[in-house]
């Protein structure tokens, strides 16, 4: 347990808090690029309790669009710039007709009287935005923004990454906790039946885990008791789950925790989920999702057209949520799922951290030996704080010099050796990675881990 003060410390993200003052450091998701093509040129963004309005600004000299983030509020009266006007390169406010450019300038003040100094002394609130693999970013830090790390989701074509997201409504950390907790899925996605639905949306454990003929769904059913293994890296955590199947196999899982509050994650053995859970405001998150093939391209209407299918825009809500009850099903939940809310693990998820509340009390909790990941990354959020408050540089903050010096980062999910699955896991990463059709960047612990060692293609 901890005490309230505590929790507030390491939940509250507004611009006087601590906890914000470290996700300033960061980039931090704030659209789809998706939201801003087609005729729409501009969308409300609420992230890191501040309300913004981001809208496409013009073009660089390569023909890509580029994005402003302004304030939400026009400075003349208030009025919500939201419904703005895209013009030359500028945002005007419908109601006067007020113009600002990307960087926060005002360019025209109309209704004022010809050769009016107005407009000179008038800057709106502004925030760098940049388009990468799907995602608009912003910069809302201080100072010259860092440069990307140089992971997977980044590294790899446009051809090869799709993009999505979808509202939660709760806490951004108790949404990223339940990505960080291998034993969970043992129960909270848990199935009765064993049939393999891999294709279908939403439904990651119903094929066959890599390497061997078993359902995924039976071993995580039936052995629900997993040896869970935490350890600190450069990027944040790695995590990795050993469900022993007998003397001779293992069941090997192997997640990240990406500081500040991402995960990655293995899909299958052709792709994985580097993931976001982004602060809107203390009570609601959105969570950003990055799928990255390493084999064939990616087929983004399919995988567009299915998310949309269980969301509504234009705020990206799951159409299963607690107004409906998440689906919630008994005669399923005695014959078929754990939850019996469905098939969609994502749902599954989402009741999981919304049922905590808006934000979760954790004076009342009880954390056990399974929660060790949990603990992990408290403990580690609460250790950057600390540094950002005594003028420090947080981990994961990158220049041009040191933005490869975190890659990857490794995932897998598979059975291998009881004896020697340390290595396995290692080799099942480093030949994807080699057989990949783009240039996958090997992470150098995996790299002089396996350097001594033929890996067979």
């Amino acid at each position: 347990m901890m005490s309230a003060d505590q929790n507030g410390l390491i939940t509250k993200v507004g611009p006087k808090t601590p906890g914000g003052a470290l996700m300033r450091h960061y980039w931090q998701p704030a659209a789809l690029v998706d939201e801003l093509e087609g005729d729409r040129k501009v969308v409300p963004v609420r992230l890191l309790s501040e309300d913004l309005v981001l809208f496409v600004s013009g073009q660089d000299e390569n023909g890509a669009k580029t994005y402003g983030l302004l304030r939400r509020d026009c400075p003349h009266r208030g009025a919500d710039l939201a419904y703005g006007r895209v013009e030359q390169g500028g945002l005007r406010c419908a109601f006067h007709g007020w113009k600002f450019d990307a960087d926060g300038n005002c360019l025209d003040t109309p209704a004022e009287p010809i050769g009016s100094r107005l407009c000179a002394n008038i800057k709106q609130p502004a925030y760098k935005a940049v388009a990468k693999s799907g995602i608009i970013w912003a910069w809302m830090g201080q100072g010259d923004a860092p440069e990307f790390p140089e992971l997977d989701c980044f590294a790899a074509p446009d051809t090869h990454v799709f993009a999505f997201k979808g509202l939660w409504e709760c806490n951004w950390l108790q949404a990223l906790e339940v990505g960080i907790d291998p034993a969970h899925a043992s129960f909270l996605h848990r199935f009765f039946h064993d049939e393999d639905t891999k294709d279908a949306y939403g439904k990651q454990f119903r094929a066959a885990s890599a390497g061997s003929d078993l359902p995924m769904t039976m071993v995580l059913r039936e052995y629900d008791r997993p040896i869970i293994n935490v350890e600190n890296t450069e990027y944040g955590l790695r995590l990795i789950a050993l469900r022993e199947i007998d003397e001779e196999r293992t069941h090997v899982r192997v997640t990240n925790q990406v500081f500040p509050h991402g995960f990655a994650i293995p899909l299958s053995t052709e792709m994985t989920i580097t993931q976001w859970h982004v602060p809107v405001d203390d009570n609601n998150c959105y969570w950003y999702a990055i799928f990255v093939s390493y084999t064939k391209p990616v087929e983004k209407e399919k995988m567009r057209a299915q998310r949309m299918a269980m969301h509504e825009g234009p705020m990206y809500r799951s159409r299963r949520n607690k107004s409906n009850e998440y689906g919630f099903d008994p005669r399923e939940q005695e014959e078929e799922t754990y939850t019996g809310m469905g098939f969609d693990i994502n749902v599954h998820d989402q009741w999981a951290v919304e049922s905590l509340g808006a934000t979760q009390d954790r004076t009342r909790e009880h954390l056990g030996t399974s929660d060790k990941g949990i603990i992990a990354y408290r403990r580690m959020l609460r250790e950057q704080i600390k540094r950002v408050q005594e003028g420090e540089t947080p981990m994961m903050v990158f220049d041009k010099r040191t933005r490869k010096s975190v890659q990857g980062p490794a995932t897998m999910d598979g059975i291998g050796p009881t004896r020697g699955w340390e290595l396995f896991w290692m080799e099942v990463d480093v030949r994807r990675r080699r057989n990949a059709p783009w240039d996958v960047p090997v992470p150098a612990d995996i790299a002089e881990g396996t350097a001594h060692i033929v890996i067979q293609d």
